[in-house]
């Protein structure tokens, strides 16, 4: 498909995304570190991504921890993903940290895009990028797409054991609004650009943004 063709669906979702939404779109650029624990740290290994935030005047950074999907019955009747997470801000000197303590760099990644963050029941943040890697050691100005042409569409919303239902139903919702130009689901399951998504982005296009949605 050709670029252009792709990035028209880009704008277009950009625009329905702003009605929906109805705040400013962030820009976004982060940088990921996913660091893998050493032997040293106990027989299970352990996971955790160091983010910075690119975007910011002074780069700020993250340690998050994802743990495993949420599995069973009633997992498996829910249309979206449940996991546990663990986050908190950092100082600069938190990678020279874990290394201390044993963990090694796997890979790293940048992500570049816009992200939406907006309340409808609860606090839903949609963010729409491209995955780049590094050709070298933490050189994200060399980064190039792993997928060119390709952007990455997440919707999120934190829950607790209390109210996840109540996300989970908020979230559903308003990935119906997406359907014009994509459908949305757990990970690994095939999903994508919808059949009618071109005739909908050249609507959109066409409209300026001006429909309200």
């Amino acid at each position: 498909m050709p670029s252009n063709y792709l990035w028209m669906h880009v704008e277009a979702l950009e625009i329905l995304l702003q009605g929906l939404c109805g705040v400013q779109k962030e820009r976004l650029r982060i940088h990921e570190l996913h660091l893998k624990s050493g032997p040293n740290l106990g027989a299970v290994p352990s996971d955790l991504k160091i983010l910075c935030d690119l975007e910011q005047p002074e780069p700020t950074w993250t340690v998050r921890h994802v743990g495993g999907p949420m599995r069973g019955a009633g997992a498996d009747q829910i249309s979206v993903l449940v996991r546990t997470m663990l986050e908190s801000k950092a100082s600069k000197n938190v990678l020279r940290f874990f290394y201390a303590l044993g963990y090694k760099l796997d890979h790293e990644l940048l992500r570049v895009g816009f992200a939406f963050h907006f309340h409808r029941g609860v606090q839903i943040t949609v963010t729409v990028s491209s995955i780049n890697k590094m050709l070298k050691l933490h050189a994200t100005d060399e980064a190039v797409p792993v997928t060119p042409g390709m952007q990455l569409v997440e919707v999120t919303a934190p829950a607790s054991s209390e109210n996840y239902t109540e996300v989970v139903a908020a979230m559903s919702s308003f990935c119906e609004h997406l359907a014009p130009l994509l459908h949305l689901s757990k990970p690994g399951i095939s999903t994508g650009v919808v059949p009618t998504a071109a005739a909908a982005a050249a609507s959109l296009m066409s409209d300026g943004g001006g429909t309200t949605l």
